[in-house]
Order: C-alpha cells, then structure tokens, then sequence
C-alpha cells in the first residue's frame, strides 16, 4: 500500500505474508474493551534510557478499517528498515486513537534493575493513556508480560503474549513509536559521546562498543550491571 506523506513523498510499505493482525483486539472490543497495546526498547542495551511506547487504535469491527490497518505493513519493529519504522510511526500517530511514551532513564535502571524499570516504564504509559481514553474499561496486551500492580487494570484485564510483537497489531505499534523515540534520542547523545558511536549500535552491546568501553571506560549512560564484566 502506498501513502502521501505531509512531505508530499509516495511511500509503499513493502507487505509481509504473516504480518501481526487485530485478532485480538477485535475480540475485545466486541466485548465493550478499549485496547492497549505496549511494547518496551532498549531493555537490553548498554547504555541510554529504557523506553515504552503505547498505542491505543479505535475500536472497530468494520472490514474496511480493519482492512485498511492491516494494510500498513505494521510489523515487529525489529522487522522493518530504519526509513519504513520512521514512516509508519507517523502512519500509527495518525491512525491512532491515542499514543504515549514513556522512558525510564539510567538512574533509575542503575538503582532498580532493568525489570523493574521495565514495569515502572509499562504502568506510566496505562496511566497517561487512561487519562485520555473515553472509556475507562481497557485491556491491557503486552509482549512478554504480566505487571503487577498496574492501576485500574489488574492481573485480570491485562495480557501478556510471548512475540506479541509479531501477533497483535497494538503491540507492533507500540514497538515502533518506541523503537522511533529511542533511535531518536540516541542519535543525540551520540552527539555529546561521539567515542562511543550511539547513533550506529544505538547503546547496545556491539563488538565496537565493547571495545570502547575496554579502551576509555563507560559513561554515565552506560548501565553498570551490563558493563561491570567489561570495565
């Protein structure tokens, strides 16, 4: 499918043969849900923030929508080329009912851990979007898992789904806009650390930047449970 972006370029998504669908979103909003889906970046990266992006896309059982949300190319963000996750970030801002980021800085992944960080990350992202929903009965779809303690969700109306990334369209969504964000504020620390080349390995753990950090040390961008071996 091609679409005209603001620019005025044509950009044709290259289409998949299994791609992530709306299953399960379409069982849910048939059941009275609005669907959350959030997927996180970075958790294994050596250094810069963790980030978490959410997306919320309009409940719907008409075909044409669907059809046409499908029609994207949506995938798991680790899937598509760089220039295909900068087009579709703006294609799912658009489509989408809401969206949220959320980042959890080194700081906090230093003090508490990358999963808890991981789960203070996810929780900040329901609360924004809930905020800005109409309806307050949501459901949760998360990649991978379950978090506790998630206000006005529960254990009970959230999902966690092993590859959701590649399952449920809210998800890939969501690992897009994060993975976008993410990408983005590299590339700009990249700038203030140039040694460390953040806009290429985007903080993780490449050959390169193991080597680096062997040869002038870590930053305060680096995680230290993830380079304790290498300093």
């Amino acid at each position: 499918m091609s679409v005209e972006l603001e620019t005025g370029i044509l950009y044709t998504f290259p289409m998949k043969r299994k791609l992530p669908d709306l299953a399960l979103e379409k069982k849910l909003w048939e059941k009275g849900y609005i669907v959350i889906g959030i997927d996180e970046v970075g958790r294994g990266a050596f250094a810069g923030p963790l980030v978490v992006g959410g997306v919320v896309f309009p409940p719907t059982v008409n075909r044409k929508r669907i059809t046409k949300l499908l029609s994207y190319g949506i995938n798991d963000s680790k899937k598509l080329k760089p220039n295909a996750r900068k087009m579709l970030s703006k294609v799912i801002q658009n489509e989408s009912l809401a969206y949220h980021i959320s980042k959890v800085e080194v700081g906090i992944i230093n003090r508490f851990g990358i999963g808890k960080a991981t789960f203070i990350a996810m929780r900040d992202v329901v609360k924004n979007l809930r905020k800005s929903l109409p309806n307050k009965k949501n459901f949760v779809l998360i990649d991978k898992f379950y978090v506790k303690h998630m206000r006005g969700i529960g254990l009970k109306n959230q999902k966690g789904i092993v590859h959701g990334d590649c399952i449920s369209l809210s998800i890939a969504a969501a690992s897009i806009v994060a993975k976008v964000h993410r990408d983005n504020l590299m590339k700009r620390l990249s700038k203030k650390y140039p040694d460390y080349n953040f806009s290429k390995n985007k903080g993780y753990g490449t050959v390169l930047h193991r080597k680096v950090i062997e040869k002038i040390g870590a930053t305060e961008l680096h995680r230290v449970a993830f380079v304790r071996k290498i300093v």
